[in-house]
């Protein structure tokens, strides 16, 4: 039995090069013709392969003894370039085939020789079993992007079909409103004291606000809801109560506020809070006390509390006072003027600044909560259009 090293047998090389390169050149059905230079660009991975695998087997061929590493390192880097370049299931089974053929005959040959044992000859399924295994979780892994990105195509198409919606339904809604209450306008300035008038404006005027309200929830998913810019809580919050408190007349309190800024949208921030301090101005009565005050809950939250000494919330309505058209009186809100649809807003802009809006009905009256996240942002938050929180210089 000779262990020394047998010339290769140019035929059996010839068969390696012929078949792998064929399979891995060779277009999947439907490809277009293609140029050479371009084909080479195209499949410079397979082709270096193909000379690697080609290298290694010339190895197995020379070395009989030793063919044990060439033929590892042809299994190990087909498994590896399939890994990168996914192909098609035929070109893959066909390479499949002629590496799996080729091996087996190569180490075939050497149990006849005597250089090898039999037993050798069951890595070839092994190893073939090992990459149909790769392979096959390979194919998902592609089919799995190729879903993600059909998705995200139909959510842009989505996305734009929405804004069209959007655009069209605030001129149609929007234009028969405005005509009749000119028509209105008109009508009462030659009967002011018609009750009948008054009451067609007063349900315009409703109309007109459940439209407003509706395309603003409307876009609450819309990528470019937020436009987050760096905003000073202190004198934020003081501008909203010296609004507010000429508006009511109420007990009205500024509590604590701290330092610092926060990294959010100011404009949906401070209709979030406009329609907390609306919903406290309704269901209290003059001379009750609203206060507005802020705090830190450790370092990743800052809350903005809306407490007030009105009628409070019946308990079986606090699970549903976030819902769109919501409340917890309708006989009470409609007489209010309430649509049933700010803390629904409220809601989606706390929710679309990663945070939330809470509820507690206390002895005598409500405290809304603003829940904000805190997270730290260095530098000008608003490049980045992350909301957070915004440490104060020297904090």
């Amino acid at each position: 039995m000779s262990t020394l090293a047998q010339p290769p047998d140019r035929g059996r090389v010839r068969r390696l090069a012929g078949a792998v390169a064929g399979a891995v050149v060779r277009p999947g059905p439907g490809s277009l013709p293609t140029r050479g230079g371009s084909l080479l660009a195209r499949y410079r991975p397979e082709l270096l392969w193909a000379l690697f695998a080609l290298a290694n087997y010339v190895a197995m061929v020379a070395f009989e003894s030793w063919e044990t590493i060439p033929f590892h390192f042809i299994w190990i880097s087909l498994t590896l370039l399939y890994g990168f370049r996914v192909w098609p299931t035929r070109p893959m089974l066909m390479i499949l085939g002629a590496v799996m053929a080729l091996t087996a005959e190569s180490i075939s040959l050497d149990a006849f020789n005597g250089t090898q044992l039999w037993g050798e000859l069951f890595e070839v399924p092994l190893m073939a079993a090992m990459f149909l295994a790769m392979a096959w979780h390979a194919q998902r892994r592609v089919e799995a992007q190729l879903v993600a990105e059909r998705q995200a195509g139909e959510l842009t198409s989505m996305l734009e079909r929405h804004d069209r919606f959007i655009h069209d339904a605030s001129h149609e809604l929007r234009t028969p409103v405005t005509i009749a209450r000119g028509h209105l306008e008109l009508l009462r300035a030659g009967d002011p004291g018609s009750a009948e008038l008054a009451v067609a404006l007063d349900e315009l005027g409703r109309m007109d606000a459940i439209i407003e309200r509706l395309l603003l929830l409307a876009t609450a998913g819309h990528p470019d809801f937020l436009q987050i810019s760096q905003v000073e809580v202190e004198p934020f919050l003081e501008e909203l109560f010296m609004r507010w408190s000429e508006v009511a007349r109420r007990s009205w309190r500024l509590g604590p506020l701290p330092d610092g800024a926060l990294a959010v949208d100011p404009e949906r921030i401070r209709a979030a809070l406009d329609a907390l301090l609306e919903n406290a101005v309704k269901y209290s009565q003059e001379g009750d006390a609203i206060e507005l005050r802020a705090r830190r809950v450790g370092p990743a939250e800052i809350v903005i509390e809306v407490a007030d000494e009105g009628c409070g919330i019946p308990r079986e309505a606090l699970a549903r006072i976030f819902e769109r058209f919501g409340r917890a009186d309708a006989a009470r809100a409609r007489s209010t003027g309430g649509v049933g649809l700010g803390l629904a807003i409220v809601d989606a802009i706390a929710k679309r600044h990663g945070g939330r809006c809470t509820v507690q009905s206390t002895g005598r009256g409500a405290v809304f909560a603003l829940h904000l996240p805190a997270t730290p942002v260095y530098g000008p938050a608003g490049e980045k259009g992350i909301p957070g929180w915004v440490l104060p210089a020297g904090g």
